[in-house]
């Protein structure tokens, strides 16, 4: 459990559903001829070992298309469609179709991974490592959105972030220039409130492409937390300041507090987005006295050590794991290779 502390533009092409043809078994593996001839039964065979291996593997590559599992809308691997509202499971019988309809989410959670167009390996690591974990517990619905500014006049990076989008549907683009510590954190938070209005979200994170967030950890840390006025990450202090700041490597607020940060004119007013992003935000929010509910994740969120020797089993994030080797020691320590 933690310790509590007193006082753009959105791209998102899914895959569209295909129809699919029922036909009998006798129709899809003989000729409508009643008669079969040699050549026939030597391919059957053959059509045999196609629909064993060829049919699943096109299936698996349906269900894994949005790259993070069941952590996006589509097709989880139980066959519920979780795109928005309740999910729902037909069950079919040979006497009737039944419609089940899941439960609804206790809450849902958005996670913003801050990230550069040119990062595309690391992107491609950071989506296995969210499509390859268990799945998130149902009370919780997660969904994971790299975060980029625009890309440019750079043909390379609009072309590629493209595909990426509409490949995976997990991107979103901001309307400012790329950087770390000049208002890129401001812009994801003031975005996310319009961009997602009509579903709003009942928590916000950022994090970094180099923090391997484990999923179902967080959700049960978070399950139990106010849904209001919350400021929730690794928690550290400056100088004599009193109030907690979270390390940048992730934090997560409520709803509200992205509303409010979204139409704090304020911040924008007096120049205030201009240095260490997680500074900044914790000076807003302690100005406008925002985030009394604050909650300090440590020692479950920590950053990775040069020997690469103190992971922890009841990890909830892991930061620093900059370079393919410690994503690799990451994901062997999680038994994600299993």
């Amino acid at each position: 459990m933690g310790t509590r502390i007193s006082s753009f533009h959105f791209i998102s092409l899914q895959e569209p559903r295909r129809a699919m043809k029922t036909v009998s078994s006798s129709q899809a593996l003989f000729p409508t001829s009643s008669k079969l001839c040699t050549p026939y039964l030597l391919l059957l065979p053959l059509g045999l070992l196609a629909a064993v291996v060829v049919i699943p593997s096109l299936g698996s590559s349906h269900v894994r298309s949005n790259g993070l599992g069941v952590l996006c809308p589509g097709l989880d691997t139980d066959g519920y469609s979780v795109a928005s509202g309740a999910a729902e499971k037909v069950v079919s019988t040979s006497a009737e179709t039944t419609t089940l309809t899941a439960p609804q989410p206790e809450f849902r959670l958005l996670v913003g991974v801050l990230t550069t167009p040119k990062r595309y390996e690391r992107r491609g690591i950071v989506r296995l490592a969210y499509a390859l974990q268990p799945p998130t517990p149902a009370y919780a619905k997660v969904d994971v959105r790299f975060v980029l500014c625009g890309v440019g006049i750079d043909p390379v990076d609009r072309t590629l972030v493209a595909l990426e989008a509409a490949r995976h549907g997990d991107i979103l683009l901001l309307n400012c220039t790329e950087n770390m510590n000049d208002g890129k954190t401001h812009e994801y938070f003031s975005s996310v409130p319009r961009t997602f209005s009509s579903e709003p979200y009942d928590y916000v994170m950022k994090t970094d492409d180099d923090t391997y967030l484990r999923v179902a950890a967080m959700a049960a840390e978070l399950r139990s937390k106010p849904r209001d006025d919350a400021y929730i990450g690794y928690g550290f202090e400056v100088g004599d300041d009193p109030m907690q700041f979270m390390h940048g490597m992730g934090y997560i607020v409520s709803w509200d507090i992205a509303s409010w940060v979204s139409t704090n004119e304020d911040i924008l007013r007096y120049n205030d987005t201009h240095g260490p992003e997680d500074l900044l935000f914790g000076k807003w929010l302690n100005i406008g006295k925002r985030g009394k509910n604050r909650y300090d994740l440590k020692p479950r969120m920590y950053d990775l050590n040069w020997f690469r020797d103190n992971f922890r089993p009841d990890t909830i994030a892991v930061h620093m794991i900059k370079d393919n080797r410690r994503w690799a020691e990451a994901f062997r320590y999680f038994n994600v290779t299993a």
